[in-house]
């Protein structure tokens, strides 16, 4: 993990933005620049994307800024391949490390481990830093970096099937909504039986019980489980598992306070997830980071809205998320973008337009950063008239002409004043990153994960007794007991279910001993009323809740 220290922004200008030498005077600007640049002289601690541009000149003293307050409202990037999405991402990171906020970053394509070294001076850097006013410094950020399942270089991220519920699974699956619900069947029973999802073949040996002839009666009082549903369920989870994605779950879980850790001297951490190696499975990798948000979403407190954000989250390649979803899971995602602003997380979609992203969702995207598009067919002109019609009306710009003819490393901005109202549309050339605009090395990456202390915390797989452990022992007995029913009655033959209280004074030790001695409680300490131990409780995405 990179340990450089944050840099300075330099000492700030009298209108509190910080300066370069050879910054011409506010005084000298155009009209419709001066307006614009109104709009964005802030008055607290901003982040600064770069100098509003007006006939393809840059006038870098009118700078263009993000207040640090708003960055909870969330926000959009977005731009045609090859425009510079990536680097805006950086620039924005590295600021919001040196300001003490933790960020998290989906590195799809591999080229934003640079983040955690200093960027290379002089040449095109150079160049832009005179153009927009930037007082250019090489610093890089302190980073972790991470891998779903350890497949890549990275620290391993896992999560238990019973923590990723039913709805995120199903997506992954891309089961149809009748499917899902099934799946939603199953999780409720193995959660009332106590028989632990931890990873894919605990699922599949629930299945497989509840589709044999005992598992059918065990079902009764709740629905029943088909053997064509069980069937496209379980062939699935062998693509599932066949593809290598069986390494994403399993114990030992990622915990995502991690992921809002500082350095001593006040830095936030960027934790960068290495993608490339799963970018064969888009569908994997995006809903695992919704599971994310998901998580921090239950686990957070209340705290409003803050003077900095406790975490921004930068959720690449959003498209992959939405696409094929189902209402349900369109519905979970929508109130956790609306809800998850007042725990303090600040979420930025990463996407080629914004018809990627489903109106009820981009209508909560506060902050906009959006470069070139392209207009060479049809649909790319729909797109691009759609585009258009998201930005404030009253513009300086003809948004139609400027949208196309942007460069690489520029934008159209708009983002929430500190009064939380829009800024001014400012089409921007945008600061140059101060870190590296590139991948670290090999070596260094590894370096940096061997060095951190979270390997050795979830480097290693962990394989737990769980439901098919259970399940497997059950069959192997001659004349195996029935497994407790799920509410509605017994299962046929068997003996009537006890209360929890008899079952922990049979078993003895009382409560304290259940507690102590039962797995599932070990492993999720997530138990509900007086079904402790028996009934997970779920929320959102159907992700079970526990107990930091």
């Amino acid at each position: 993990m990179s340990t450089a220290e944050p840099a300075s922004a330099g000492p700030p200008s009298a209108a509190g933005i910080p300066s370069a030498a050879g910054v011409p005077s506010a005084a000298a600007l155009p009209p419709a620049v001066r307006e614009i640049a109104d709009g964005y002289a802030f008055t607290g601690p901003a982040l600064d994307l770069g100098a509003v541009l007006l006939d393809g000149t840059a006038h870098p003293a009118a700078p263009v800024r993000i207040p640090l307050g708003v960055l909870n409202r969330h926000g959009l990037v977005a731009g045609a391949t090859g425009t510079g999405k990536t680097k805006t991402l950086q620039l924005i990171a590295e600021q919001l490390s040196a300001q003490g906020v933790p960020v998290f970053l989906a590195d799809v394509k591999g080229d934003v481990s640079g983040v955690s070294a200093p960027g290379t001076p002089g040449g095109r850097t150079a160049a832009r830093a005179a153009e927009v006013g930037q007082a250019w410094t090489p610093r890089g950020c302190p980073a972790e970096f991470y891998a779903l399942g350890g497949q890549g270089t990275g620290v391993p991220l896992r999560a238990t099937v019973t923590s990723f519920g039913p709805l995120l699974l199903a997506k992954v699956l891309d089961l149809n909504e009748t499917q899902e619900s099934s799946l939603g069947l199953v999780f409720h029973y193995a959660d009332r039986n106590g028989l632990e999802l931890y990873d894919l073949k605990d699922l599949t040996a629930v299945i497989t019980f509840l589709t044999s002839p005992e598992g059918k009666e065990e079902l009764k009082g709740v629905g029943g489980l088909s053997a064509a549903t069980a069937g496209v369920i379980l062939r699935s989870l062998t693509m599932l598992e066949n593809e290598g994605a069986g390494a994403f779950f399993g114990e030992p879980e990622f915990d995502t306070a991690e992921l809002l850790r500082t350095t001593a001297d006040g830095a936030g951490v960027v934790s960068v997830l290495e993608l490339p190696a799963v970018q064969d499975r888009p569908r994997l990798f995006s809903t695992f980071l919704m599971w994310l948000l998901a998580d921090l979403y239950q686990e957070l407190p209340e705290v409003g809205d803050l003077e900095k954000p406790k975490l921004v989250f930068f959720f690449d390649e959003a498209h992959l998320l939405f696409k094929g979803a189902s209402k349900a899971f369109l519905e979970a995602i929508t109130q956790t973008v609306r809800l998850i602003r007042s725990k303090g997380v600040g979420i930025f979609f990463v996407t080629q337009t914004p018809k990627d992203v489903p109106p009820d969702v981009l209508a909560q995207l506060g902050n906009r950063v959006q470069h070139a598009l392209r207009a060479f067919t049809p649909d790319d002109a729909k797109a691009l008239k759609a585009t258009v019609s998201t930005f404030p009306r009253s513009s300086a710009y003809d948004l139609g002409e400027v949208l196309t003819s942007l460069g690489t490393g520029e934008a159209v901005v708009t983002v929430l004043s500190e009064k939380g109202a829009p800024t001014p549309v400012a089409a921007t050339r945008l600061r140059a990153p101060e870190s590296l605009m590139g991948p670290v090395g090999p070596a260094a990456l590894q370096a940096a994960v061997d060095g951190s202390a979270l390997t050795a915390r979830y480097r290693d797989a962990v394989d737990r007794e769980s439901a098919y452990e259970k399940l497997a022992a059950r069959a192997a007995r001659p004349e195996a007991e029935p497994v407790p029913a799920a509410p509605g009655g017994p299962a046929g033959g068997g003996e009537p279910r006890r209360a929890p209280e008899e079952e922990q004074e049979r078993e003895g030790g009382g409560l304290l001993g259940q507690l102590l001695g039962n797995p599932a409680l070990k492993s999720f300490a997530r138990s509900a009323g007086a079904q402790l131990g028996r009934e997970i409780s779920r929320s959102l995405f159907g992700t079970s809740r526990r107990r930091r």
